[in-house]
């Protein structure tokens, strides 16, 4: 078992239903999310979920919720002694980008997408950069960071670890 945190970072109010409906189809619970106005973005709504399941239910929720085009999301996944850590990114004109993660949150990248970076760049620096940049998802996080900060009376969630 492992767990993680679903953040949707804004959707139209009028798939807030579609989106409980599919995290409960994956989870097997209701998904009864408190849903917010996102201050970004005028006519859009956030919400978080925390999870809990096996170690798949990350994957599971990011394909249920992928089609949904004008949402922007998160999934993360924690480690666990069996697996690495995982966090989904999601944007209606990126897509889906995947990064392992390891213990500390650090995203992890192997050695064949270190290798798949150098050959696509070549002898070039820059492209090099942009390649490493693109691999650890900078372009997904520069979407989402607008819509990732909270505003006055949003709660905050402080993660602490143990152990």
């Amino acid at each position: 078992m492992t767990q993680g945190v679903l953040f949707i970072h804004s959707a139209p109010r009028a798939l807030a239903p579609h989106i409980e409906w599919a995290a409960h189809g994956v989870l097997g619970v209701p998904a009864r999310l408190r849903w917010e106005d996102q201050p970004a973005h005028r006519g859009l709504v956030r919400a978080e979920l925390t999870w809990r399941g096996r170690e798949d239910t990350g994957a599971r929720l990011v394909s249920a919720l992928r089609g949904m085009g004008d949402v922007r999301f998160e999934v993360t996944q924690e480690a666990t002694s069996q697996a690495d850590g995982a966090r989904w990114s999601c944007t209606p004109d990126l897509g889906v980008h995947h990064a392992v993660t390891d213990r500390a949150g650090n995203t992890v990248l192997t050695e064949d997408h270190l290798r798949g970076c150098m050959e696509r760049a070549g002898m070039d620096p820059q492209r090099m950069r942009h390649e490493i940049g693109v691999a650890l998802g900078e372009p997904w996080d520069e979407d989402l960071e607008i819509y990732r900060y909270g505003s006055e009376g949003t709660p905050m969630r402080w993660l602490h670890r143990v152990g």
